[in-house]
């Protein structure tokens, strides 16, 4: 039988020791003939970071933290891999000449890398969702004038883009991102008031990093996923729905005017939705658990509680104020999510945090990446204060 030629897809993936990454990374080993692995990077995990690059045979490795710097050296002595450090080097690390890029840095950390790979013309597969929220109007611009393309990777955007008809885009009257409800779906705000770090990060469906299922306990990771819909899409928030599906398998839906809504399904697994950017526009094999319609029993639907969960609100209401007010959130979320993670603050003070935060600081126009980032430690210094101002309440009550 004639043997078929595969082409050779040159891979970056920044953020490669996270959940995202260990993913990525997963489907690369699978099918190593597929893949030339230029760039991995990782924040602080030097031995991840080390093994990884030694399997996967890349040519560049960075770790963000650069006292870090010596140990990740060390660890490649004599692999030939180069070693590198700090921030300017996560950049460097996205112009390798990859033809798809990972971009998996968790927020507003990944916001520079990123756009370096945009700016290359790559294809890049966004599982970064802060990019697109601090600078979506700037990055979604030098899409268009790099010839780039945002593949997203997220599960519930990764389904909206298998079933959204681009080409027919006037006969599309709304988007739907479904929410697991995260851990916290069915609590009451008196024992939301209570939750631990532990309890927070358990989320029923999906294995995640703390930052993220902290986000999904609050919902915040929906207002952060609206806002980047807004951007990815061209949809205005009024037509971007949110509903809750604890099951999972629903992950997005895209209702055309004719009544007809095209849905995306698939098991609870990000290695799905990693695996459709990977290949794309091609599909290619994933070890993701098959659906076995026979055996589900119920999927179910419900409104978000804007009660409980102002997260998506709040999220909401700095989209329509844009220039700097989502950026704003970001930062202040960021912040907020670490002091809860740390046990400085309460569950519920998350939201109020970023609230207060984007009341301190009025939205005004961005003019570039520079703004940006000044944007963000302006707002994380604003988000400090208030959470030191809390402190002592907390301390208090318990």
């Amino acid at each position: 039988m004639a043997s078929v030629n595969v082409s050779i897809r040159r891979v970056s993936i920044l953020g490669s020791t996270g959940s995202v990454g260990r993913n990525t990374v997963s489907l690369v080993e699978a099918e190593p003939e597929r893949y030339a692995v230029e760039a991995l990077t990782a924040n602080g995990n030097v031995e991840l970071l080390a093994d990884q690059a030694k399997r996967l045979r890349a040519k560049f490795a960075v770790v963000a933290d650069e006292r870090r710097y010596r140990a990740l050296k060390e660890a490649l002595s004599g692999t030939g891999i180069e070693a590198a450090a700090g921030p300017e080097a996560l950049v460097e690390a996205a112009m390798h000449p990859a033809d798809w890029v990972m971009a998996a840095i968790v927020g507003a950390a990944g916001l520079a890398s990123t756009l370096a790979a945009v700016r290359r013309g790559a294809l890049v597969a966004l599982a970064n969702k802060e990019t697109l929220v601090c600078a979506g109007a700037m990055v979604t611009a030098e899409v268009k004038r790099c010839g780039a393309r945002l593949l997203p990777a997220d599960s519930e955007h990764n389904a909206i883009f298998q079933v959204f008809d681009d080409d027919r885009r006037h006969a599309i009257e709304r988007i739907i991102l479904t929410a697991s409800g995260g851990p916290f779906r069915e609590r009451s705000l008196a024992e939301m008031e209570r939750m631990t770090p532990e309890q927070a990060v358990a989320h029923p469906n999906w294995r995640m990093g703390a930052k993220i299922s902290v986000d999904s306990a609050t919902m915040m990771n929906k207002g952060l996923e609206v806002i980047e819909a807004h951007y990815l899409f061209d949809l205005p928030s009024e037509r971007i729905d949110v509903v809750v599906h604890p099951q999972s398998v629903v992950h997005g839906m895209v209702c055309y005017r004719d009544g007809s809504v095209l849905a995306q399904l698939g098991s609870p697994d990000m290695r799905t939705p990693i695996a459709s950017t990977l290949g794309w526009p091609d599909r290619i094999a994933a070890p993701s658990p098959r659906l076995d319609f026979a055996t589900l029993e119920r999927l179910t639907f419900e409104p978000p509680d804007p009660q409980r969960f102002p997260a998506l609100r709040i999220a909401r209401a700095a989209l329509a104020d844009g220039g700097t007010a989502p950026t704003v959130l970001n930062a202040a979320n960021e912040v907020a999510v670490a002091a809860f993670l740390e046990r400085r603050i309460g569950f519920l003070d998350i939201a109020q945090a970023v609230e207060r935060t984007l009341d301190a600081l009025p939205a005004r126009p961005v003019a570039d990446l520079e703004d940006v980032v000044a944007t963000d430690l302006e707002a994380r210094e604003v988000a400090g204060g208030f959470i030191r101002q809390a402190q002592p309440a907390l301390a208090a009550a318990t």
